[in-house]
């Protein structure tokens, strides 16, 4: 009896579709929870427990694990050819929530609504004031860097790299969210008082909303495939990174959220300097006469 063999060109089920949609929706759904258990780590922080706050704590880990979520809908759509337009728009739409606005929530109640109430009056209310300012602009530029990234095809970052790699242009917007999250779970989530911390708060804030939307190039790691056969090298590297986050979860999670960020920052300058450093570069022709 003859096999039969499937059409590459055959459309998957209805059913099919329903997959990555699902992860679209743990990924709003996290992003939702994350907002509350922000509403709810700043009514506990009210009432006079300034310390380590685990509905703060929560909100980080749930930003975090949207992040995770968000990094497989695309790739299962992909691999399983249900790639759509509803898709890509309800996946932008759920962004928003759960790495702008509940990421936003959590940067402002963290870091700024619970200033020392003993410092001078006037400085604390500026410093509300411009931070407010800027996790607004943090949305708005989470908010600009999707909807560049939905019209735009085949995209090329400022400094292009190797050929053989695919770069994000501009750092995505659930690294920019995991970035905030892991430093307020790194900080054991209590609020910050200290207003130079706050200040300092509102320059890190200010620099994810321009990486996010700066042309600069950052691995997007699409060229892995989870299917595709690994070298005993990168399953050692994958194994220590699940370790390290299994048991040292803070000081690993603050790496790899921040360490990722920096990493468009750092191939930017290097790139900057390494032509500077060129022999020959800047000099000029002189010609005698």
């Amino acid at each position: 009896m003859a096999q039969s063999h499937g059409h590459p060109d055959r459309k998957p089920r209805r059913a099919a579709y329903a997959l990555p949609t699902l992860f679209t929706a743990g990924n709003l759904f996290l992003g939702f929870l994350a907002v509350m258990k922000s509403i709810q780590g700043a009514m506990l922080a009210a009432a006079g427990n300034l310390g380590a706050n685990a509905h703060l704590e929560a909100a980080a880990m749930m930003i975090g694990v949207a992040s995770v979520l968000d990094g497989l809908d695309g790739r299962i759509a992909r691999m399983t050819n249900t790639t759509s337009e509803f898709g890509k728009e309800l996946d932008s739409l759920a962004d928003v929530i759960a790495f702008g606005v509940a990421p936003a929530i959590l940067a402002w109640i963290w870091g700024f609504q619970f200033l020392d109430t003993t410092m001078d009056g006037g400085l604390r209310d500026h410093i509300q004031r411009i931070g407010v300012f800027f996790v607004f602009l943090y949305v708005m530029c989470g908010a600009s860097r999707l909807a560049r990234f939905n019209i735009t095809t085949n995209p090329q970052p400022k400094n292009p790299g190797r050929s053989d790699r695919k770069y994000f242009v501009g750092l995505p917007i659930p690294a920019g969210a995991g970035m905030v999250a892991s430093i307020v779970y790194a900080g054991g989530a209590a609020p910050l008082q200290w207003w130079p911390y706050a200040a300092a708060w509102i320059g890190l804030i200010g620099l994810v909303s321009f990486l996010m939307i700066s042309t600069w190039r950052y691995r997007s790691f699409k060229e892995f495939g989870y299917v595709s056969p690994r070298s005993p090298l990168t399953l050692v590297t994958i194994g220590s990174i699940i370790y390290l986050i299994w048991n040292y979860s803070q000081p690993a999670l603050l790496i790899i959220g921040c360490g990722y960020g920096a990493s468009g920052l750092i191939v930017r300058l290097g790139g900057v300097i390494k032509r500077k450093l060129r022999p020959g570069a800047g000099r000029t022709q002189v010609q005698h006469g």
